[in-house]
Formats: C-alpha cells, structure tokens, sequence
C-alpha cells in the first residue's frame, strides 16, 4: 500500500510495510502520553520548538525537495518553492503563537467580576494528508496544533511514505517529546478505528469528497470535529484589462501550478464577450508553450482525465491542445465550447486542462463563476475597483484573489464552502480549529 512510485517511469522503488494493529494502537497511545507535554508546557517552550522545526525545513531543503519530486513528480523548482512555504508557515507559528493563544478578557456586563476566554489544547488529532503537497499540507496541519499543544497521529498518502518519515524525523530533531507527532503507515481500516478511539479529539484531512464524506461519516457518529479541505474548480473571471497579456500570464500561472494538481488552481475561466476570443487564443498558445513537461502523479490520475477530456469533447467541447498523453505524462490543453449545462462543468479537472466559458457580461459572469458544487478559491480580473468589490462579495468561495495569483501566504486563511469543505487552516482561524475556548469568570462578592 506505502510504496515510492517514480511518475516518469512508473517504476516503484521503495515499498513501506503498512502497521500492524498493534503499532496503529501504539501510535495513539503515543500520542495520547504525549498529551501532558502540551498541557504543561509554555506557548513560548512550543514556539521555539516550531522555528526549530522550520530552520530544519531550510537546512533539509534539497532533501525534501527530491523526495517530493520523486514521490509524485512535481517540478523540481516548484518542489522547493513547497518547502520554503513550509519554513514559512512554521516560523509564522513561532511568532505569533502566544499572541493567538492569550487570554481574551471579556467585557462582563452581566454582573459582577471578570472573565476571560482561555485558549488550551484539546489533545489528540488525526491528520490525513494528500499526495499533491507532501510537505505543506502537512505544516498547514501541524503549525498550529504544535503551537496549541495538540498532539498529532499523522496518516499520509501511501505514495508519500518517505517524505512522511524525513517529515516525523525533523519533528523529532527539533526536540518535540516522543508522541507529540507520530507517523503511521495505516489502512482505511484502522484509521476508522483511530477517529472511534475516545482518546482521539478531531480530525483533519485534505483530500477527494469521496474520502472526506467517509471521514466526516464516522467522526460524526463519535461526536468529533472535523476540518475538510476537499476538491475545487476554482473561477478565473476576467471582465476587463488594459493588459491582455499581464492577465493570460496570471491565467496560465494559476492553472499549471503543481501541473494542475492543486485543489485552489484556477481551472475554470470565465471571460467576457470582448474579451473572449483574444483571450482564448493567447491563453491556449501561452498554456501549451508553458507546460512543465512534468507527470502527473501517477499513470492512473492521467488516465482519470484523459476520460474527462473524452467525455467533455463527446458532449461536444473543442479541445485545442498538441500532443498525446503518454504515461503519467499528459498534454495541456484548452477546452472552449462549454456552457453550464455540459456534465463536464460541474466536475474538477486534476492536470493541465483548462476550461473556457463566455459571459455575456458581469451578472451572466458571475452566475457561470456560482454554477458549480464546490466553494474553495476564485479569481476575479477587472481594473473596476467597485466591480472587483461587488464580483468579490458575490462570488460563493471560501477565498477570492483579486488581480493576482500566488497570493497565499502563511499570514491568511485557506479553506472554502459547499462540496469543497469547511473550516480554516493557516492564519489565526487556522489556530482556532482545535482548541478549547475555557470561559473563566470570578465573580467578586458584594
């Protein structure tokens, strides 16, 4: 199940043994010991534990980088791009853990004394991580709730397990106490045992509908929190430029990050009538000369789209693209001739294809932008600052950007609504997920 399969060549180069029941039970046992570590210990203690953990990341770049590259095939540039995020996100963590984590002093008008809102952890987590980030979904995760003094089960992807153990090993180098995170090389089946277990406060998982839907079904059966970041088919809308080529340059970062693998990758765009065929011509001519040339993550995701593409052109799309998938590796293309009702609409294309719709105008751009089950990101280009507002308060998204791609930073929330899940993760909501929010209030007599 836990193998190292090189996308270039689909040739399997490590195979990891999936835990026994027993290591499975020992991992939570772990990190449910490790609990009293993030009771007693001082916000402080844990940041500096966390900017160890980052300068760890900087130090350990170029490793990281190709056990990425090697896992799943993401471009070697873009792979180390992941992991000074990652030095980000830890130190971001470092510096402002106390700040999120102080007590809230309440405004008490109900009666005499004082009150305050005291942040402390809940305990054990289970984080289930994607394939498509081995590095940064994981510090998104586990910046926070190390701050916080959660303590973490860590169940990666199985075409991720050496990434997963050179990620517990930095944990452990940073001088996190045993328990505090522990990787576990575990099947679906024991991890439904894992989010049962009494001991186990929440989950968090990244990943497909299918898989969250599964999580969310049994956490909700055992009473715990669930954080989801699911699938996305983020719009790209453009209603106006004074710079055609500035915009198809940001339409063409924005669907080839990670090769199109990326949940927040704009994927579908959304152009206005006079804008559209100018669009389309210099945005299929830049995505087809831009492509990385990288594989897709593995032989089987190619061929998840390569029915996609087929079934959108029998719908009756155009397809402009040059080349034939061959492996793992599949070509970009463009499909125009979309409209809302074609099935193909209503689905996320996980690669380098992009879809194309025309708007009549801004309403009409914005009811094609709405017409989708998923809520995660979106883009909006206009050089109308009162448009770019009224789109950007219209748009039903956890996360709307706007004139600009690339513009995640630690510092900001990340999550969306609808199919594409719920809660935060990055920022102070991100800190917020799993604690416990303890009211405290003294009366004072009299």
């Amino acid at each position: 199940m836990y193998a190292v399969t090189d996308p270039s060549t689909g040739k399997t180069t490590e195979t990891y043994p999936t835990a026994t029941d027993a290591e499975v039970t020992a991992a939570v046992e772990a990190a449910h010991a490790a609990t009293a570590w993030g009771r007693n210990s001082s916000v402080a203690e844990r940041a500096a534990l966390l900017r160890r953990l980052g300068d760890l990341h900087r130090e350990h770049r170029a490793e990281l980088a190709e056990s990425i590259v090697r896992e799943m095939g993401k471009p070697q540039d873009e792979a180390e791009g992941e992991v000074d995020f990652c030095v980000d996100i830890y130190h971001y963590y470092a510096d402002h853990a106390e700040e999120f984590l102080a007590d809230e002093e309440l405004n008490v008008t109900s009666g005499a004394g004082h009150a305050v809102i005291r942040r402390s952890p809940v305990g054990v987590l289970l984080g289930i991580m994607p394939w498509n980030f081995p590095a940064y979904q994981v510090a998104r995760f586990a910046a926070p709730n190390l701050a916080t003094g959660n303590t973490i089960v860590l169940k990666h992807a199985p075409q991720c397990p050496a990434t997963a153990a050179l990620l517990e090993k930095l944990v452990q180098e940073a001088g996190f106490p045993v328990g505090a995170y522990v990787n576990v090389y575990a099947t679906n089946e024991q991890i439904a045992e894992v989010i049962a277990d009494p001991r186990v406060q929440g989950v968090s998982l990244t990943g497909s509908e299918r898989a969250g839907a599964a999580v969310a079904e049994i956490a909700g059966r055992n009473l715990k929190k669930v954080v989801l970041e699911l699938g996305g088919s983020d719009p790209f809308v453009v209603l106006s430029t004074d710079d055609l080529d500035s915009v198809v340059e940001s339409a063409v970062a924005a669907r080839l990050d990670n090769t199109g693998q990326a949940c927040n990758a704009a994927k579908r765009f959304v152009v206005v009538a006079e804008l559209y065929d100018a669009f389309v011509e210099k945005f299929t001519a830049q995505l087809l000369v831009r492509q990385s040339g990288a594989p897709l993550s593995s032989v089987t995701a190619a061929e998840n789209l390569d029915r996609q593409v087929a079934a959108a052109v029998a719908e009756g799309a155009t397809l402009h693209t040059e080349g034939e998938r061959n492996g793992a590796h599949f070509p970009a293309g463009v499909l125009t001739g979309l409209t809302t009702d074609h099935a193909m609409a209503r689905q996320e294309l996980f690669g380098p294809v992009a879809m194309v719709f025309k708007a009549a105008d801004e309403d009409d751009a914005l009811r094609i932008a709405n017409d989708t089950p998923y809520g995660l990101g979106s883009y909006v280009f206009t050089t109308d600052a009162a448009q770019a507002a009224r789109v950007a308060d219209g748009i039903d998204a956890g996360m709307v950007f706007v004139n600009g791609v690339g513009a995640e930073g630690a510092e900001l929330p990340f999550g969306g609504i609808k199919r594409s899940g719920f809660g935060r993760e990055l920022g102070r909501p991100g800190i917020e997920e799993f604690v416990n929010k303890k009211l405290i209030r003294t009366v004072t007599a009299g």
